[in-house]
């Protein structure tokens, strides 16, 4: 029931972004087939990232690996596209001057949640999305938008929440 759910906002969301947006950033095939998501991970893909990472990755995040091994995204100005599960890493190895600004901004509390953040989404575009481990302090994955020119990390409760916003906010445009 759960992926029923998340495979209709998935799809919500990539008919809104060939509709809302054009078709000048999809392949001929996504146009026609509606959908702009690659092909599902599968469970091997998803273990040995996994174990790459030394990890357990978020069920929610795992499910949307079983129904599209990333996307592209419509804007990367606005939206992050997102990986496929082989290609995420720790933002500290991707980007760890990132990492090195925010821990000596002075505020140590964001540069030491960048530094354990993984990049899911948005490699080399303007902003990521990030999920953040449980550690000392929370028990639950945290989930950040997290641009240089956003005002600090949008941070939502689930990917779900995220996608929904996304949704929302092409249905505003």
């Amino acid at each position: 029931m759960i992926k029923e759910g998340v495979e209709k906002i998935l799809s919500d969301l990539f008919k809104k972004s060939l509709t809302q947006v054009g078709n000048n950033y999809f392949t001929p095939q996504q146009v026609q087939e509606n959908w702009i998501g690659n092909p599902a991970a599968t469970t091997s893909e998803v273990q040995e990232t996994e174990l790459r990472l030394g990890i357990q990755l978020p069920e929610d995040y795992k499910e949307f690996l079983s129904i599209a091994n990333g996307y592209p995204t419509y804007n990367d100005a606005v939206e992050p596209s997102f990986l496929e599960v082989g290609q995420i890493q720790y933002l500290k190895t991707y980007d760890h001057e990132i990492v090195e600004i925010w821990k000596g901004t002075g505020n140590n509390e964001i540069g030491a949640i960048l530094e354990q953040s993984i990049i899911i989404a948005g490699m080399n575009e303007e902003q990521y999305f990030l999920l953040i481990p449980p550690n000392n302090t929370t028990t639950v994955w945290r989930y950040w938008k997290f641009a240089s020119w956003i005002p600090g990390e949008i941070e939502y409760k689930n990917l779900t929440d995220y996608f929904l916003d996304v949704i929302s906010s092409i249905d505003s445009m």
